[in-house]
């Protein structure tokens, strides 16, 4: 996959107002964040997204906030410095987006990585939240390394073998967090989903700033210690 040069980006945008630009999105997601990736060529975008999203030029705003939060996601400092005042833009764009998005659980996760990513935390924001909408998470035991399958949906919460179902009655039980006792940012979380009536995605972040037994040597351990350490 060849991503699109910068020099290109000009005319990529300017395809956007018009009856294609579901098609002319899912080009540019391909060519500049080809399955959730960020190149380097990506961070040239920034500008043209940030304009998007501020009504200065066509296109959807939601889409623009979504495309420059997974890409400011994974800045390093000289980009985020590089880039203060348009991501400084972004961010109270991507704070009503959020405050809207009160029926679609995975757009408000994917608005939560974006304001998160906008105000410089660099861990929950590159897409191990995502986990909360689909309800599931894979990770490894951190002492015996066996792949287990963390599943925090109907029926119930249950820490498997990867290679069982969802639902198999042989996992272990997860053991949630009380959101009284969560840290600062997963309790912020919580209470923003809560109060946005996302009753799935605050239980989830209950399981995943929670702890869970491995069922195979019983080793209990913090959930988000684990999913944090993913690439």
């Amino acid at each position: 996959m060849t991503v699109r040069p910068s020099a290109d980006l000009p005319a990529a945008f300017a395809r956007l107002g018009g009856q294609e630009d579901g098609r002319v999105w899912g080009e540019l997601w391909d060519d500049l964040c080809h399955q959730g990736c960020v190149y380097d060529d990506s961070f040239h975008a920034l500008p043209y997204l940030v304009a998007i999203a501020t009504g200065r030029a066509p296109g959807a705003p939601l889409d623009a906030v979504l495309m420059a939060g997974l890409i400011v996601s994974a800045a390093d400092e000289e980009r985020t410095a590089r880039y203060a005042d348009g991501i400084a833009a972004l961010l109270p764009v991507a704070r009503r987006l959020l405050d809207a998005a009160t029926d679609d659980a995975p757009a408000f996760v994917y608005l939560l990585q974006c304001v998160l990513a906008f105000e410089g935390e660099r861990v929950w924001s590159a897409g191990r939240l995502e986990g909360l909408f689909e309800q599931e998470y894979e990770l490894e035991c951190p002492a015996c390394t066996s792949e287990l399958f963390l599943a925090f949906g109907d029926p119930g919460a249950f820490a498997l073998d990867a290679g069982r179902a969802p639902a198999d009655p042989a996992g272990a039980a997860l053991i949630p967090a009380d959101p009284a006792a969560l840290a600062p940012l997963p309790a912020r979380l919580h209470r923003t989903a809560t109060r946005a009536g996302h009753e799935a995605v605050a239980r989830g972040l209950t399981h995943l700033f929670g702890r869970a037994v491995c069922p195979f040597c019983e080793t209990a351990f913090t959930v988000s210690d684990e999913v944090g350490k993913s690439p």
